[in-house]
């Protein structure tokens, strides 16, 4: 079975940018609740072997929810019959190790567990998903190659510090000879100042100064990956800033035939998480309108693909509907 690829927005896109900042506040909230507690707290040493954990549906929350509040955790389904599994599940434990407490490997028997696989939709073995602050995202499907994985590993790793400040865990040294492989240094970025003022923007509500950082940014570097998904995920808040949702939900009912009021609809969708909703209206607006009309809807679509990631298979989808439809 080949890899099925997903982009890292989606971890901001499963409840949009607006649940991204409220599971990052739970997060630090569940953090500073362990440590006052003086259990589980981030920062505590933990062993290499406490890296890799079997996890079942007894202790899911636990063992998974709780601990993606300090870490991301990979979860591993497999089986014993899966011959698959059996490449990739050696694979996964060595770059746990490798990573050093950057991401936790929690391994799930899905003969043992069948709710566990039907609640994340597991359509077949192995399957890999990432919980990231109490937020679910599906990774890759298949045996992938070893640098896929590890490209996919440092994106994962790299939205849980940027957007929920999840810094990993601290593995104690001495449990294996004070060989602790050291974290690989990351030389800072020319731009790294001006991205980390965006997110700080966002973070406080300062969309306009978020929108400038980002600007700034893309100035200087059009193709920055990071600061074209920051920016069109900042102006897409700009535009539903205070809209009245129910007014314009019902604006856009009333008024099939109004592209502005489609367009404005197809934001509200995408920002409360209704991805294939945003994309299916605004191809049907495509579809009837011609000219400038038509012309709005497909740039507006086209900015919403950026705010989703261009890897999502819902934009794939959506790009190809939308070739149809013009074509």
């Amino acid at each position: 079975m080949q890899p099925r690829n997903m982009s890292m927005s989606g971890v901001v896109d499963l409840a949009a940018v607006k649940a991204a900042q409220e599971a990052k506040a739970k997060a630090e909230q569940a953090r500073a609740e362990a440590a006052r507690q003086g259990g589980g707290a981030a920062g505590a040493a933990i062993t290499p072997a406490s890296l890799v954990i079997d996890v079942d549906e007894a202790g899911f929350e636990r063992d998974v929810l709780q601990r993606s509040t300090e870490v991301p955790v990979v979860i591993d389904f497999w089986a014993e019959w899966c011959e698959p599994c059996k490449q990739l599940g050696p694979l996964l434990e060595r770059l746990a190790q490798e990573y050093n407490g950057r991401f936790l490997l929690a391994k799930i028997d899905v003969d043992a567990n069948q709710m566990l696989m039907q609640q994340f939709g597991v359509q077949g073995i192995p399957a890999v998903f990432a919980v990231v602050a109490g937020q679910a995202l599906p990774l890759f499907q298949g045996a992938a190659p070893e640098a896929q994985i590890r490209q996919t590993l440092d994106q994962l790793i790299q939205v849980g510090e940027e957007r929920f400040g999840l810094t990993g865990l601290v593995v104690d040294a001495d449990a294996q000879g004070g060989q602790a492989p050291a974290a690989p240094e990351v030389p800072a970025g020319p731009h790294d100042a001006l991205l980390e003022a965006a997110v700080q923007a966002l973070d406080a509500g300062d969309l306009d100064g978020a929108v400038q950082a980002y600007k700034n940014v893309l100035s200087d570097d059009p193709a920055n990956t990071e600061a074209k998904l920051g920016l069109a995920q900042a102006e897409l808040l700009q535009r539903v800033q205070g809209l009245d949702a129910q007014a314009v939900r019902k604006d856009a009912a009333d008024r099939p035939a109004d592209v502005q009021a489609q367009i404005a609809a197809a934001d509200l969708d995408l920002v409360g998480g209704h991805v294939e909703d945003a994309f299916g209206r605004l191809i049907d607006t495509v579809r009837r309108t011609a000219g400038d009309d038509r012309d709005a809807a497909r740039v507006r679509l086209l900015e919403l693909f950026e705010v989703v990631g261009g890897e999502d298979p819902r934009v794939t989808s959506a790009r190809t509907a939308l070739a149809r439809v013009l074509f």
